[in-house]
């Protein structure tokens, strides 16, 4: 169980900490700040520049918590809510499936993080190994509430701020 559990967190946690960096920083083909906020800015998430920022550390710094097994309910917390801002903002309008770039990759990372965090990180983890006992049901269930509710006012300031300020290429 712990070996499965220390694969899982690694294999999405570091795929996460990609991810982020693909923002953050332009690796492994990404946009960068730059062109990763111009993205944003045409989502409707503005400002862009602030945006990207914030799911790009999010996914960054959460994916590297989940990798360690630390605090692992907080960052499953944060990276539920980079997923829900991605399905609201991207990815609902195209259905479930992934083939037509739906969300169901999303779903299935947000269930990941829930299910991490209701039955913890493992025996091979720092939460572990500091004995931090942060798992479980109520766990589990307040990183989707979190998330999800965080996810909706990311979306919610960027929509307000866009409806305020002229889209940057006008």
């Amino acid at each position: 169980m712990d070996l499965a559990l220390l694969v899982l967190r690694l294999v999405v946690g570091l795929l996460f900490v990609g991810h982020g960096a693909q923002k953050l920083f332009g690796a492994f083909g990404g946009g960068g700040l730059d062109g990763t906020a111009g993205l944003f800015d045409n989502l409707g998430l503005r400002p862009g520049w602030l945006h990207v920022r914030a799911a790009g550390t999010a996914e960054f710094l959460g994916g590297a918590l989940i990798a360690l097994g630390l605090f692992t309910p907080f960052a499953a917390a944060v990276l539920i809510g980079v997923m829900t801002a991605a399905i609201i903002t991207v990815h609902a309008p195209n259905g479930i499936w992934n083939t037509n770039q739906g969300y169901e990759f999303n779903l299935v990372l947000s269930a990941v993080m829930f299910g991490l965090a209701g039955v913890g990180a493992g025996a091979w983890s720092l939460d572990n190994a500091f004995g931090f006992d942060l798992h479980g049901t109520i766990w589990a269930i307040a990183a989707l509430a979190a998330g999800v509710i965080g996810g909706l006012g990311a979306v919610l300031s960027g929509r307000m701020s866009a409806r305020r300020e002229p889209h940057p290429a006008a």
